[in-house]
């Protein structure tokens, strides 16, 4: 027994000395490859931008509509007319009518002779329903457009409320879209919109054009408010009724240098980098702020393309233990900031 005791005691402290060996092993190789290792100081345009999508619609929109019961006469425009307002587009026969309008004049020229004010003064009022009623025979254009689609003929019957088709302002589009409630602090009118069809090559141009002072809950439950966007330079080929992607810009693009945070050394309280040129190391003084997960931004000392040498390797400052831990890199939606991360804590 006691010469079974002294082999598991010589055993373990045999097997100790193996891991001390390892362990150091392991640190001195990973200090090694922590030196060895380099990172390069690079330009990255930031944008604030809100992501957006939808479907175009015409700047104005008319239905065209029968409002009385009768038979089409006259058919004077077709599908692709560019008309302009007060344009007769279709005639209802109205000869009914222009026969009680006929009537009435006569009757009014007579009672002139014999009749009192008042009774003149009536007979005037009810000319002008004469009018009306002539004037809807007629489906004419209550804006300068283009008609979208016309499906009517000469001597078709039309009910009242019958639709025909349709006459589209299209000299500019606007559209309709969801903004997180998140994100609406953001928003001002005149910001750039840029939409992306998918219909046309390369990106159009338009602006935030409204947007109202009360949110709304989706049936998603996700309260968000709907802003007006417009585009006034429309690409040809591009119809009401298309889809598009887009951004809204909230700032313009802005250069940033960044590099990885490992590549940051701290001494006397402050920040500094040790730039590789050659077989050369020279050590400067940096300020930088956190900038996401992995990276800062570089406020001073560099100008970028520098090469730099690490102080950590990712093992040593967490990065690992980050995501066994499974952190996820989360954004508010339809924002993009800092490269599209959120910054965490600094890391110093």
């Amino acid at each position: 027994m006691k010469k079974s005791a002294k082999i598991a005691f010589f055993l373990g402290i045999f097997i100790f000395i193996l891991g001390g060996i390892f362990v150091a092993r392991t640190v001195a190789f990973s200090m090694k490859n922590a030196s060895a290792q380099t990172y390069s100081v690079r330009q990255e345009i930031y944008e604030d931008v809100i992501e957006i999508a939808g479907t175009v619609s015409a700047a104005k929109s008319q239905t065209l509509k029968s409002l009385n019961d009768g038979t089409v006469v006259g058919v004077y425009k077709s599908e692709g007319d560019i008309v302009k307002e007060g344009d007769l587009i279709v005639q209802l026969d109205d000869s009914e009518q222009l026969y009680n309008l006929a009537n009435l004049d006569y009757e009014i020229s007579v009672a002139r002779q014999n009749q009192t004010a008042g009774k003149l003064a009536l007979m005037q009022t009810q000319r002008k329903s004469l009018l009306q009623k002539i004037r809807d025979r007629k489906i004419v254009a209550t804006f300068d457009g283009i008609i979208a689609s016309l499906d009517v003929d000469s001597g078709d019957y039309l009910e009242a409320k019958d639709s025909i088709g349709t006459l589209v302002d299209t000299s500019f589009l606007t559209a309709e879209v969801e903004i997180a409630e998140t994100d609406v602090s953001k928003l001002a009118v005149g910001q750039k919109v840029e939409f992306d069809f998918p219909a046309v090559e390369g990106k159009s141009e338009g602006y935030v054009s409204s947007f109202p002072a009360i949110g709304e809950v989706t049936s998603r439950g996700a309260t968000v408010v709907k802003a007006k966007v417009r585009l006034d330079e429309v690409p040809e080929g591009v119809l009401p009724n298309f889809s598009f992607t887009g951004q809204i810009k909230i700032h313009e693009g802005e250069e940033r240098l960044i590099v990885e945070r490992y590549a940051i050394g701290r001494e006397a309280g402050g920040a500094f980098v040790d730039v590789v040129s050659g077989n050369d190391v020279k050590r400067v003084f940096v300020s930088v702020e956190p900038y996401s997960l992995d990276y800062v931004r570089i406020l001073s000392g560099l100008s970028g393309g520098e090469i730099l040498k690490a102080q950590s390797s990712a093992e040593d400052s967490g990065k690992m233990r980050t995501m066994k831990r499974g952190d996820s890199k989360k954004n508010a939606k339809g924002t993009q900031t800092r490269g599209g991360q959120n910054a965490p804590p600094s890391p110093f």
